[in-house]
């Protein structure tokens, strides 16, 4: 049997201190937690040390991909844990983490189920659950892409494993907090899609808003979550209409600015 290898555990925070010592607690076995910090004003990085962390701080904000490659490329681990403040492993899946540093493959990528809380209740259908992420994997041989949001490891060719246990994500602990966060990332898949030449109709704005609701209240069950699972298929068609609108308006403007 190998020798266990050492875990690092890394996350990106910005003014996440009424969040973090749960998350921190969660992973206090592993060997090593770096948190990159991009300017906090509530004293994050000072209560992050105070769990153990090792803190750094980069303010040149250029989207959540570079964001977390940075944090990366601050560990020593041979194993990379990507998770965020407002996660928390569960002892099932700490176990199964565990197991796989005992017995290491570099030609795999492991995948979490995270449980996702949604207005007091952690979802099970809705495509909330299981929320598979790829965030553990070998630290020299996998990167995060340069994505503005939505960003993901580079799997490449490799094997990916689903570990057993949950990824507990409090998702929407605040309904206002969580809209103005979905308006964010509409604003910024607009933003990376229309410099990347993409474009869309009037039409498409209505079709992917319809469809994204059909799709997660029939096709992932949301009736089976109940009064939460109607306002997530509610939440999700905003969010896809924002997505579409602002990239039919960035659109529209360059239309306009053009020469006659």
């Amino acid at each position: 049997m190998s020798a266990k290898l050492r875990l690092s555990v890394v996350l990106i925070a910005k003014n996440e201190a009424s969040l973090l010592e749960d998350c921190l607690n969660s992973v206090s076995w592993a060997d090593e937690i770096i948190l990159l910090d991009s300017g906090s004003s509530d004293g994050t990085p000072a209560l992050a040390r105070d769990l153990g962390a090792k803190v750094f701080e980069n303010t040149d904000w250029q989207g959540f991909g570079k964001q977390r490659q940075l944090a990366q490329d601050y560990a020593s681990g041979d194993y990379i844990l990507m998770i965020d403040a407002d996660e928390r492993v569960t002892p099932e899946l700490r176990q199964s983490i565990e197991a796989c540093l005992q017995q290491p493959d570099d030609s795999k990528v492991y995948r979490l189920g995270r449980r996702n809380l949604f207005m007091g209740r952690f979802m099970r259908h809705s495509g909330w659950y299981p929320d598979r992420v790829c965030r553990l994997y070998k630290a020299d041989k996998f990167r995060y892409n340069n994505d503005l949001v939505h960003e993901a490891v580079d799997t490449g060719n490799a094997k990916i494993v689903d570990l057993k246990g949950d990824l507990l994500h409090l998702t929407c602990r605040d309904f206002f907090a969580f809209q103005r966060k979905q308006m964010n990332y509409a604003e910024a898949w607009a933003k990376q899609r229309f410099q990347q030449g993409k474009r869309c109709s009037y039409f498409s704005i209505i079709s992917h808003t319809l469809a994204a609701f059909l799709k997660t209240w029939v096709l992932r069950a949301g009736f089976l979550d109940g009064k939460q699972g109607l306002l997530i298929a509610g939440v999700n068609a905003q969010y896809t209409f924002n997505k579409y609108a602002a990239l039919w308006a960035f659109s529209h403007q360059l239309q306009k600015s053009e020469p006659q």
